[in-house]
């Protein structure tokens, strides 16, 4: 297949490092400092399994890479409208296109039949803007559980293990969805096809909404913020925030809260993404970890509190840094 990733940050680079070296052909869709470093040097990945040092083709033009079949959208969620008109000339009729974007996505009412079937997200996609650039049918969701931090442009280390997740936004099992896994796996990934993403979804967004705000009020490590006599029932109170909204749409949460807080403090002295922008000068993702959680949450008549307390102060933290 013809691969691209649109995006060459800690994921995308995690990525197409591991595609590359199981022998795909990799496109990447970069610019600036980064574009340089790939064209030049290629990807340099430290992870668990080992260290991978990989050519890419590397552009800043949709027009030099052509058409695409399966794109991983690789952004950050305040730049995903942009990337997602980028990335419009590179569809054909079956190109496959896979965001790998934390939070709510923008199509979570498409696919599937419910009283808020076709409504918009305010707090993703505000003009819909997602919705008319790429149509449904494009689409297969993913939520990818990978810890990573860029060290530098094309550099790339992580210290946890790897799990990607698939699954049609209509929740059925298609023959697409397990190429692509199988793609994925011959990676060493661990790949799973699903037939209800939202699940998923839902567990992602409570591990980033418990996690990634609170880390930049408190400047502290998952380790801290999972297991911190001071920070763990702020956390708890916030969990729970979450899992009554998820359950709200119909989710199946498949851990408890005490076993979740135990795997998150054991992921040790790691910075949360968010943390790592805000020190960085970058927007933070705060709309699409936790804004569209409590519009979601408003829609259902479910009170987020404490939740709602911590993301705006995190907005407010956020707003004082010096540009």
């Amino acid at each position: 297949m013809r691969i691209c990733i649109a995006g060459a940050g800690a994921i995308g680079c995690t990525l197409a490092a591991r595609l590359a070296y199981s022998g795909q052909t990799v496109n990447v869709l970069a610019r600036g400092r980064t574009l340089d470093v790939l064209q030049k040097e290629g990807i340099h990945l430290t992870d668990m399994d080992g260290e991978y040092r990989v050519s890419v083709n590397a552009s800043d033009s949709t027009e030099a890479l052509g058409l695409q079949d399966l794109i991983f959208v690789c952004t950050k969620a305040p730049a995903l409208p942009v990337m997602l008109a980028l990335i419009k000339p590179m569809l054909h009729e079956d190109t496959i296109v896979i965001p790998v974007v934390n939070g709510i996505p923008w199509w979570y009412f498409q696919g599937i039949e419910s009283r808020f079937s076709g409504e918009i997200i305010q707090a993703v996609d505000p003009q819909g803007r997602g919705s008319d650039l790429i149509a449904p049918h494009h689409l297969i969701g993913c939520v990818v559980f990978i810890t990573a931090c860029r060290r530098a442009p094309g550099v790339v280390s992580s210290t946890t293990p790897h799990l990607v997740v698939m699954g049609e936004i209509n929740h059925k099992f298609s023959g697409r969805v397990e190429q692509v896994r199988k793609i994925i796996e011959n990676t060493g990934i661990e790949a799973r096809a699903i037939d209800n993403i939202r699940d998923y979804i839902w567990t992602k967004v409570a591990a980033n909404l418990t996690s990634n705000p609170l880390s930049v009020v408190t400047k502290g490590t998952l380790e801290q913020i999972y297991a911190d006599d001071h920070l763990k029932q702020l956390v708890r109170s916030m969990l729970n925030e979450v899992l009554l909204t998820a359950a709200a749409y119909g989710a199946r949460i498949n851990f408890d809260p005490q076993t979740f807080m135990e795997q998150g403090a054991a992921m040790g002295a790691v910075k949360t993404s968010m943390l790592q922008d805000y020190e960085d000068g970058q927007p933070l993702e705060l709309n699409a970890i936790g804004y569209s959680v409590l519009e979601l949450a408003r829609k259902v008549n479910t009170p987020m509190v404490v939740t709602k307390s911590i993301l705006d102060l995190t907005t407010f933290i956020a707003a004082q840094r010096q540009p």
